[in-house]
């Protein structure tokens, strides 16, 4: 017979562990890691894909002026 003797407290572990265990599986994709890099505006992010020819410089000054006029303050 089992009673609440060593199989039960044992089976009851090992779902404490499983649970666990798939939480942080399922959670560890989405919460991001930070890479020391820190935040990055997006005018920094065009200039480091400039600076690493990822764009033209027709492209990075559009998308430059786009940034400018749209992070300056509403009156």
């Amino acid at each position: 017979m089992h009673f609440f003797g060593e199989s039960f407290w044992g089976m009851h572990f090992f779902w404490w562990i499983f649970w666990i265990a798939a939480m942080s599986l399922l959670f560890s994709p989405i919460t991001p890691i930070s890479q020391g890099r820190g935040w990055q505006t997006p005018l920094e992010i065009l200039q480091r894909r400039y600076a690493a020819s990822e764009i033209s410089t027709q492209e990075y000054e559009e998308r430059k002026a786009k940034i400018e006029r749209d992070t300056q303050p509403m009156k």
